[in-house]
């Protein structure tokens, strides 16, 4: 049962999900019966045909996922077994059906068997229909022996409602303006704001939330922002696991679980965001593909390879869904870097793909101080990117390269500059072409590591006595750039206050002025402000509609860029090191929450701490904004002022941003927690605050109390 990943379809049978959870909506389903000799005869069949993928012990092959133990049953078990059937006889790869329906019936005999159910007197039927009536048990072998074969389950003397039933597609209408109790972006719409117009919980009510329900999720770290339609939340686990669960209840209502071939260079990975549209749920995964997965069953409906994991591509942000396409950036450090590529949203197919490192003889190939296409890399998208319908444009933003030393000193070459296009800008592209219609790189030849690849927000104000759409967006550096969304053309700057490189901005062009003695020196240590952790980092920032403010959650803390030692791999090819430090004079308070007014751009309240931020915000109509921190703390606080309202301790730290949405007339605030690297860089500040020896990963959903 040989298991390739292949350009099309994943073949691989545990990628396939069976029907939601039927036991537990009213179903009577009856345990699985199989022959002794049914068994046998599967154990012969599979040592020809299958062990040389899935291994002898049908968990140890290099080829294949496992056929048995915990993993096998947290995908197959407590679901009926006609899915799982169906994904046998799609074996073995490159020959599916080449087997007799018996023989394929004797194979899962043997499959049952060694996920310790015992044979009896009545035959594993060959018929779907059949086995759509036989429950696969969740468990392994005990000592209770389990359910005996042919036994009949009574169901739930309470069946409940499943909210799948009820599901509708996603329209693009509704990416742009979606229902007030749903979340159907990483920031809710593809504007990214961040904002939720529910109100039910408020300054008067939020000091009573408590705990709805919660879900372990995979351990792991955890990035990810869930969505939530039609009372069906959906959350990405750490190794490539997809859930939906009851929104309201938290039961589980289908999983989705990948599973990454030992023979191919796929690190698992958390994954940012995921996307919504028609009736397909969007997911990136850890080797580098897009799969689309039908919203009521987690059937993979297609799969499309986008990056070449060999060359050094990965995918970590997630999918921005518009015009029919799904779009998506890579991340690393492959010769000739990154792009955004497009997928037709029905087919998985490939529409067009952007390369956000400009070409040698193209538009910018000019700004690479020289350097040959197989020598620049970098240029990652790892955050979602932003679609105004109105416009028609779709805005992403680009990261920095850690190959800086080439790039330090200008060559001197008549028309060659150092810029190194297109790090560190934001890209307007035309969805249906992938067509370039304007760029703004806001921090050129970037040599501290200071991404400005964040989250781009598009918001309505003011210009020129006239309202208009603004693109708003701010880099680790800790300065936000506000440009005029149509066209790219600069707007203003907001310095946070928090950085020492930027010495002055150009007011009509955005141009950033360097202070030259903050580049990196091969002779001394060098100390600038903000660290490459940043002041700011992916962690995305909320705004507020209707009173124009801007929440954003930031860190207090510098760095000294150190030359490394002949022989020592440096950092940033510049040839040196950094190692955090606090900023002078500093007060040991490295958190800080600001507040700023776009209308005006005008800081606003701040609110600091000794814990530094670890989750992005969430900002509601109730005059809240909620969001996490290091020592694992989850807090509500008054938009108007920064009063703390309410706070939680959660089981582990939270590096994902919160949501709020509501079901059957109730509001919840929802958030993610699982501790990953991000965290423990910022933990070497506070080194008394301490984690869990392992990211318990779970997802966390409040209420208030009904009345």
């Amino acid at each position: 049962m040989r298991t390739r990943i292949t350009a099309g379809l994943a073949v691989v049978a545990v990628t396939l999900t069976t029907l939601p959870l039927a036991s537990a909506f009213g179903a009577q389903l009856v345990a699985p019966s199989f022959t002794a000799a049914q068994a046998a005869n599967g154990k012969s069949v599979y040592d020809v045909t299958c062990a040389s993928c899935h291994g002898q012990n049908l968990s140890d092959g290099a080829y294949g996922p496992p056929l048995n133990g915990d993993g096998f049953l947290q995908r197959w078990g407590g679901k009926p077994m006609d899915g799982l059937f169906l994904a046998v006889t799609g074996m073995p790869a490159g020959a599916p059906r080449s087997l007799d329906d018996e023989t394929y019936a004797d194979l899962l005999a043997y499959i049952l068997q060694n996920n310790g159910v015992h044979s009896a007197a009545e035959p594993l039927p060959a018929n779907p229909q059949q086995l759509s009536a036989l429950l696969l048990p969740s468990i392994g072998p005990n000592p209770t022996g389990g359910i005996s074969s042919g036994a009949k389950l009574p169901p739930p003397p309470n069946p409940r409602s499943n909210p799948l039933d009820q599901v509708t597609p996603v329209t693009e209408a509704m990416l742009a303006d979606a229902p007030a109790g749903e979340w159907l972006t990483w920031r809710r719409t593809n504007d990214s704001l961040g904002y939720s117009p529910l109100k039910q919980i408020d300054r008067s009510n939020v000091g009573t939330l408590r705990v709805a329900w919660s879900w372990a999720l995979p351990q792991g770290p955890s990035q990810v922002t869930p969505l939530v339609h039609d009372g069906v939340i959906f959350v990405h686990g750490f190794g490539d696991v997809v859930q939906a669960l009851d929104a309201s209840s938290g039961e589980l209502l289908w999983q989705y679980a990948r599973w990454l071939p030992k023979d191919i260079n796929a690190m698992q990975m958390g994954k940012r965001g995921m996307g919504i549209y028609g009736t397909h749920l969007y997911v990136a995964t850890s080797d580098a593909h897009v799969i689309a997965l039908d919203v009521k069953t987690g059937a993979v409906a297609w799969d499309t390879v986008v990056g070449d994991l060999a060359a050094g591509f990965n995918m970590t942000g997630g999918v921005l869904l518009a015009k029919g396409k799904v779009m998506v950036g890579t991340s690393g450090q492959a010769p000739g870097g990154n792009y955004i590529v497009a997928l037709d949203a029905e087919t998985g197919k490939e529409a067009w793909r952007f390369y956000t490192i400009a070409r040698p003889g193209k538009p910018g190939g000019d700004s690479w101080n020289g350097l040959p296409l197989a020598q620049r890399n970098g240029a990652s998208v790892w955050v979602p990117g932003s679609y105004d319908a109105k416009l028609g444009l779709a805005f992403f933003g680009v990261a920095q390269t850690y190959d800086t030393g080439p790039l330090l000193h200008p060559v001197g070459t008549p028309g060659v500059v150092n810029a190194a296009l297109y790090t560190d800008s934001t890209l307007a592209l035309d969805p249906d072409t992938g067509e370039l219609k304007w760029y703004f790189q806001h921090f050129p030849n970037d040599q501290w590591d200071l991404d400005w690849a964040f989250e781009r927000h598009l918001l309505k104000l003011p210009v020129g006595g006239q309202e208009q759409t603004v693109l708003v967006t701010g880099g680790k550096i800790g300065i936000y750039d506000l440009l005029e969304a149509g066209t790219g053309s600069y707007l203003a700057s907001i310095d946070l206050g928090l950085q020492d490189i930027v010495t002055g901005i150009d007011p009509e062009t955005g141009e950033k002025h360097i202070n030259p003695a903050a580049l990196p020196s091969r002779d001394k240590i060098v100390s600038v402000c903000p660290h490459a952790d940043g002041t700011k980092n992916w962690l995305p920032s909320a705004y507020n509609p209707e009173t124009h403010m801007l929440f954003v959650p930031l860190m207090e803390i510098c760095m000294d860029l150190v030359p490394v030692p002949e022989g020592e791999v440096p950092t940033l090819s510049a040839g040196v090191r950094w190692a955090g430090r606090p900023r002078s004079n500093s007060d040991g308070l490295y958190g800080r929450l600001q507040a700023i007014n776009l209308e005006t751009r005008k800081l606003g309240w701040v609110q600091r701490q000794r814990a530094p931020r670890s989750s992005g915000l969430l900002v509601t109509a109730g005059g809240l904004v909620f969001g996490g921190d290091l020592d694992r703390y989850f807090t509500a606080y008054d938009q108007d002022d920064g009063r703390q309202l309410w706070q939680v301790r959660l089981n582990d730290v939270s590096n994902a941003a919160p949501i709020s949405f509501s079901v059957n007339g109730r509001q919840y605030v929802a958030v993610t927690v699982g501790h990953g690297v991000l965290s423990m860089a910022r933990r070497a500040l506070v080194p008394e605050i301490r984690f869990p020896s392992s990211p318990a990963a779970t997802l966390w959903v409040f209420e208030v109390p009904a009345e």
